[in-house]
């Protein structure tokens, strides 16, 4: 399975496909896009207003990942449901824990 993580110079970028106004807070799994790659899918139940979704979402990532909060960084999508994070550190955990996770 392909991860929704990308390497570049500039660090390692997750792509995450967002719902907000969920009826509880979960990653559903790995999801594919139509340009072939993939994007983790996260719903949640905050509104999409003021960040509150996107805050959310850095929370609910940092919890199952088990990495800080301040590991992600929001880089794209901020009133978009297709989101990109720049992983600051800790960015072997977050690979192992999606290979973890495409595999269930």
């Amino acid at each position: 399975m392909i991860l929704p993580l990308r390497q570049t110079p500039k660090g390692t970028f997750l792509h995450v496909k967002a719902t907000p106004k969920a009826s509880r807070d979960e990653v559903t799994g790995i999801v594919p896009q139509v340009d072939g790659s993939t994007a983790l899918a996260v719903k949640v139940t905050s509104v999409p207003e003021k960040g509150k979704a996107n805050a959310a979402i850095v929370a609910l990532i940092a919890k199952v990942a088990h990495i800080p909060k301040s590991a992600l960084e929001q880089v794209a999508g901020e009133t978009d449901r297709h989101k990109v994070f720049r992983l600051a550190s800790h960015a072997e955990a977050v690979q192992i824990w999606l290979t973890g996770l495409g595999e269930d």
